[in-house]
């Protein structure tokens, strides 16, 4: 139908009442608006499922027809006279459930007595059947996170829409015929053993409990537990942002579910519908802690969980709080704001992100704070922000419903964003082209139109490439590159040199190749942009992302639905975190921190006297920590003795300071290093906003309470504040918020009580009862003349390149079932068991020509370190690659990597350096 088109409206007779609906409804939703329930089971009204009308538990009657019709396929028509408790349809109802219940287990012994098909039944009339049961079917117990009993299984299909056009994982089907037919996961596969990826989209669609939670059954795979309350909140892992459904019983979370969230649809994935529990995990930080007098700190120490207290001893928290205010006290009085740092959480609120900044720029005096958007995405806000004046995306993920062409490079959404990846293939099975490029293999190549596997670190000679052939084929959108962008003369005559026919040798993709994507790419209606840390982790990274930028404004591919630049962002805060200030450059909404206009806009408003020297980065903080000119820190909810490259030298900076207070869940590898350690509260635990990859801000609300002594984030930043001199009375996250709102333009018309109200917004927002605006960009951009601007780069080789001593290229990143430093994921049971240790990945060649076999021990070895793992075979690694996730502490891949950081965006390459492999015994 075409854009604006009126929707027509029929009327007709529903159970002896007038009703009207739209031509696009079926019988079943217009019954569901009007208060009739019909009892259904293959049918669900969730986004992504289509409606199958197999179970045909939904009959109605329709006059003058001879058969039955079912609902939740059949559309009304003008004047149609439809029954919905007609004897007919009442008989031919219980007739199916009759059927349906006789192969079923005694409810009592169901895995889920409570479940929508029982439920159904009853409303039905028919829980019981004369006929003899014709199948014994074993459980499947094989997968630890959920429970597969098809003998409770009705054959609705559910769980095979959800796993083929939901999620798009095509793991579970249909085999057999008739009497035989069953639900089967790849060729009949034990579940545990299958390709699934946990998902649990099936569970969350089962109407009978034949797909079920391991976590609600008892021993005998009955369910046991049901929630005493079941609280809207959001999923604490990566960037997406899924709204979730938390379910708790005694004040433990039992099951998540996925809500209806503009960034999920009810999806979820692994980590957030089975990584819950590492919020009661027996390491959680209940009470404060101090570091025994007299025990020193050594770089390379280890505390085991059992010996916590020859290290620490517990402490009230008007102890710890002193003693951690009264450090930083010291060192301000004797070295100035200079010998203080901090670093935020992404894994944080925007309040908590806020207010931290704050605390550093106001009571330590300095703006040395910073947060893990420097170690993933700060070369991409870097670039974004000179050429087109805003860090943030110009437009959703799902953006992709609209696209013509997506492009994603150097990413791996089914690992690190599975649920905007589901979106992804989507669009590619309704005809989007995608075109995927990575030095590595991805699963998702199945789904693609071209996959690009360029040689590691030659991203700018792939992409200049491409731009020499769009402006020698006179593919430019000239009228756009006129109206908005500048440029384009400077870019014109750098690319001349970099032909695709010369550039193939370097990068490793044939001419052809790189001229077919180029000419695809610009002449597509709507293509789209999405990359990840495989281009920012570089000290190319502000580069590689200024091509992208290039390659979008050339061909007028942004500010139109279907189009746009999109860093897919890590963390679930990381954007948000990065808006309310969390970076050394800048104050909250990116104004710099050097521009006295705007720093005395902020001293008023603070009431204080602020830095006007730009702040140190992460890296940068450890190097002055090393070099003595910083001797405090603050560090809430990160862990750079895991995330931060050269291991060695960032566990020796942290030994070194004189004090470091860590406020966290766990006795993280940083808290080891710590005088005052504060138990912190989870995501589970609190209020607050967060701000996803799409600028959809959202609101997050507690399920449980606070274990032991452990206090929220907030209050513990504004006690330490309090200590510092600050007059700080922050009742609720609300009032932070907003404060927040005043300084930060990109919060007008966001308003706690609206968030409590709609879940999301958008930002930017252009009135109270605006939806936002998911796609900017379209008439100006951000910049102080409106118009965008190109950037030529030129090619630069990674840092440190194979040579004879270390042959291969380290490239590390993370694991679908692990999250960042591990530092949550590797304490959630279920997916520690799915994912339990530590690997390297690397191609069969290379490993057949090493002489090692897979599940062998092995040491990798960089110029900054060595850990032991074991090997693992991965086709998806190119041959010279291998592979680290960085989430083991017991083989940490940053003691290997490289802390060289791009000139730009400040960041490490933790994408490339070199590396050698052998045999632990060689």
């Amino acid at each position: 139908m075409a854009d604006g088109a009126q929707i027509a409206r029929i009327s007709f007779e529903l159970d002896g009442r007038q009703v009207e609906a739209f031509e696009t409804e079926t019988i079943f939703e217009v019954a569901q608006r009007e208060g009739i329930a019909i009892p259904h089971l293959c049918h669900s009204g969730a986004p992504g499922y289509r409606p199958d009308g197999n179970c045909r538990t939904c009959m109605v009657e329709i006059d003058g027809e001879r058969t039955l019709a079912a609902s939740c396929i059949r559309r009304p028509t003008e004047g149609m006279v439809v029954s919905t408790t007609s004897s007919r349809a009442d008989q031919a109802r219980r007739m199916v459930f009759e059927l349906l219940v006789a192969d079923q287990p005694p409810r009592s012994q169901s895995p889920e007595p409570q479940s929508r098909f029982w439920q159904m039944a009853e409303l039905a009339g028919q829980t019981g059947s004369r006929l003899p049961r014709l199948r014994s079917m074993p459980a499947d117990t094989s997968h630890p996170a959920m429970r597969v009993n098809l003998e409770a299984c009705i054959n609705c299909t559910l769980c095979v829409r959800a796993c083929r056009d939901v999620q798009v994982n095509d793991v579970i089907g249909m085999a057999r015929r008739g009497h035989d037919a069953k639900v089967v996961f790849d060729f009949d596969d034990p579940m545990g053993q299958s390709t699934c990826v946990a998902c649990g989209e099936c569970v969350q669609a089962c109407p009978t409990g034949a797909l079920i939670e391991v976590s609600v059954l008892d021993d005998a795979g009955v369910r046991a537990h049901y929630p005493d309350i079941s609280v809207d909140t959001l999923c604490p892992y990566c960037g997406v942002g899924c709204q979730t459904r938390v379910h708790v019983k005694d004040n433990r979370i039992i099951a998540i579910d996925g809500r209806d969230g503009p960034a999920n649809e009810n999806r979820l994935c692994v980590k957030g519908r089975f990584g819950f529990d590492y919020i009661t995990h027996p390491g959680r930080l209940t009470k404060p802690l101090v570091r025994r007098d007299g025990i020193g700190k050594d770089p390379a120490m280890e505390i085991a969980p059992g010996e916590v207290g020859t290290y620490f001893r517990e402490a009230s928290w008007e102890e710890a709080l002193d003693r951690a205010a009264q450090g930083f006290g010291a060192i301000r009085q004797e070295l100035g704001g200079g010998g203080l740092a901090g670093f935020g959480s992404a894994k944080g609120s925007n309040e908590e992100a806020y207010l931290f900044q704050k605390l550093v720029r106001v009571a330590f005096g300095t703006n040395n704070v910073d947060h893990c958007t420097r170690l993933c995405h700060a070369s991409s806000v870097a670039a974004l922000m000179e050429g087109v004046g805003s860090g943030a995306v110009s437009a959703p993920f799902t953006a992709v419903n609209d696209a013509d062409l997506i492009m994603i490079i150097g990413a791996r959404p089914n690992v690190n964003h599975p649920v905007a990846a589901t979106f992804f293939k989507q669009a590619a099975k309704r005809g989007a082209r995608l075109v995927l490029l990575d030095p590595r293999g991805n699963e998702m190549s199945r789904y693609a139109w071209r996959t690009l596997r360029f040689t590691p670190g030659r991203d700018v000679a792939m992409l200049n490439a491409m731009i020499h052939t769009i402006i020698e084929e006179g593919l430019v959108d000239s009228q756009y590159v006129q109206a908005m962008a500048d440029g384009y003369d400077d870019l014109r005559e750098s690319v001349k040199p970099y032909a695709p026919e010369k550039m193939a040798q370097v990068c490793g993709i044939d001419a052809e190749t790189l001229r077919e994507v180029a000419r695809a790419y610009a002449t597509a209606e709507r293509s789209i942009i999405f990359w990840g840390m495989g281009v920012s982790q570089h000290t190319h990274g502000t580069d590689n992302a200024r091509c992208l930028i290039a390659l979008s404004l050339l061909t007028g591919q942004i500010g139109r639905p279907g189009t746009g630049l999109h860093p897919l962002r890590g963390q679930n805060n990381v954007q948000g975190a990065s808006d309310a200030g969390l970076i050394p450059m800048v104050y909250p909404d990116y104004r710099s921190v050097v521009d006295g206009e705007i720093r005395s806009q902020m001293t008023e408003f603070w009431g204080a006297e602020l830095d006007p020297e730009t702040g140190l980065t992460v890296v940068e903080i450890m190097q002055a920590i090393l070099a003595g000119q910083i001797t405090g820190l603050y560090v809430m909810g990160e862990n750079p003795a895991m995330s931060d490259p050269d291991q060695n030298h960032t566990r020796q900076a942290l030994a070194s300071l004189r004090h470091l207070v860590v406020q966290d869940l766990f006795l993280t590898e940083t808290a080891w290093h710590a005088d005052v350690v504060l138990p912190a509260s989870a995501k589970a635990e609190k209020w607050g906003t967060f701000t996803n990859t799409n600028r959809q801000v959202q609101l997050a609300r507690p399920a449980v309470a606070l274990p032991g002594d452990a206090r929220q984030d907030l209050w513990i930043v504004q006690e330490i504040g309090k200590r510092l001199g600050l007059g700080w009375s922050y009742g609720h996250p609300r009032e932070v918020f907003a404060e927040m709102a005043q300084v930060m333009p990109s919060l007008d018309n966001i308003t706690w009580e609206r968030l409590e109200r709609e879940d999301s917004v958008t930002y930017p927002c252009a009135a109270p009862d605006a939806p936002g605006s998911e796609i900017v960009f379209g008439n100006r951009f951000p910049t102080a003349t409106g118009r965008a601007r190109m950037v030529p780069v030129e090619l630069v080789p990674p840092a440190e390149l194979p040579d004879e001593d270390y042959p291969y290229i380290l490239t590390t990143g993370r694991i679908l079932e692990h999250w960042h430093t591990g530092a949550m994921t590797r304490r959630a049971e279920l997916l520690d068991a799915i994912e339990p240790e530590a690997t390297v990945a690397m191609s069969g060649a290379d490993i057949v020509g090493l002489g090692l076999a897979t599940g062998e021990e092995v040491a990798v070895r960089t110029r900054r370190g060595e850990i032991v793992l074991r090997v693992r075979e991965d086709p998806q690694v190119p041959r010279g690659v291998i592979f680290i996730p960085f989430c083991f502490a017991e083989a940490a891949a940053n003691f290997l990597t490289n802390p060289q950081l791009d000139p730009d965006g400040k960041i490490p390459e933790f994408k490339f350096c070199a590396a050698a492999v052998a045999p632990v015994n060689s």
